[in-house]
């Protein structure tokens, strides 16, 4: 028994993340969860070249201009 307890302090991280990716696989709860993270990356996204508009534009230039 201290064995096991030995083996759930140390990989509990791990185990804990196999149960919730095995229910988000069952679901299909994963679907919604890249919708999401994909939504919030366009508004970060949008909101960096908005900010960063002049220094994107070089680095689209010096980009292409490589090719």
């Amino acid at each position: 028994m201290e064995d096991f307890k030995k083996f759930l302090s140390k990989y509990w991280g791990g185990i804990l993340g196999a149960i919730i990716a095995i229910i988000l696989a069952f679901t299909g709860l994963y679907k919604f969860i890249i919708v999401v993270v994909l939504v919030v990356l366009g508004i970060w996204l949008g909101n960096y070249f908005q900010h960063n508009k002049n220094d994107v534009k070089n680095k689209l230039k010096n980009f292409i201009d490589k090719w």
